[in-house]
């Protein structure tokens, strides 16, 4: 399997891609010759990385947690004169705590942008991707996908999702033309964590140093992959063999060790 070969119409839908995975993976696509929507809800970074990547570069404002915003996005896409031939859903963010204390609105709004944003784009883009028989999607997870994630259920399960939704999806494209392919980084250092409420050098305590992956490495691991037809692809030697460790232990015996190192438990 493939990419789509790029052209002056073949293009690349890029989630999430005014910083760190996404816009790695926007400027790896933009030296291959595809035409690159960027979507993320910062118009003024998605300008500046267009910018920079010339005019094979198209920034599309969305706010994917908004249902009617991804409705739109097809027909703003092919308002470019664009057909997207690559499907990048890498948009994601997290929540940080228990479940007990949680802000409903902010749980929810984790849902709609890494479980329901991924589900409604893949909806509405595959079908063209199989008419045409080319395509490709590439879904980020985590390694969090693989076992549980006391301090963040939310996320971890949202995670879990993707993966399961994205090995259904290879079964489905099979014989198609299309393929889909599971992005699983362990942690990057991409402004993610503070975002989600914890500080850099809580991760790290949290996360041995040596799982840390810089985010051009694993934007090209997923390209790569994607490239490659694989199904997952899990970047890093000991992310890899941390994901294996999750997918045949019982989860009981996971939790006390992934409680204890989590910052949201820091003053339990």
């Amino acid at each position: 399997m493939t990419l789509p070969p790029p052209g002056n119409e073949s293009a690349a839908i890029v989630t999430g891609a005014s910083s760190g995975i996404g816009e790695q993976m926007a400027q790896i696509l933009a030296r291959r010759g595809y035409q690159v929507v960027l979507v993320a809800r910062s118009a003024d970074r998605l300008d500046e990385l267009a910018a920079r990547l010339g005019p094979q570069a198209h920034p599309l404002p969305a706010d994917l947690s908004d249902r009617a915003a991804r409705a739109s996005l097809p027909d703003r896409v092919a308002g470019l004169g664009l057909i997207p031939d690559i499907l990048i859903n890498n948009a994601g963010l997290s929540t940080l705590g228990v479940v007990a204390k949680s802000v409903p609105e902010q749980e929810v709004n984790l849902v709609e942008v890494d479980v329901a944003a991924v589900v409604d784009l893949c909806s509405r883009f595959l079908p063209g991707m199989v008419d045409r028989r080319r395509g490709a999607v590439l879904n980020v997870a985590s390694v969090a996908a693989f076992g549980p994630l006391p301090g963040q259920a939310a996320y971890g399960g949202a995670k879990a999702f993707v993966l399961s939704y994205t090995h259904s999806l290879r079964g489905e494209l099979r014989g198609t033309g299309v393929s889909a392919t599971a992005l699983c980084p362990g942690p990057v250092d991409t402004g993610f964590g503070e975002a989600a409420g914890f500080d850099k050098e809580e991760a790290e305590a949290a996360l041995p140093r040596v799982m840390w992956i810089p985010a051009d490495k694993v934007a090209q691991a997923g390209i790569d992959g994607l490239a490659a037809g694989k199904a997952v692809v899990v970047p890093g030697r000991v992310n890899r063999i941390a994901g294996a460790l999750f997918r045949v232990a019982p989860p009981e015996l996971l939790l006390p060790a992934l409680r204890r190192g989590h910052p949201a438990f820091k003053n339990a």
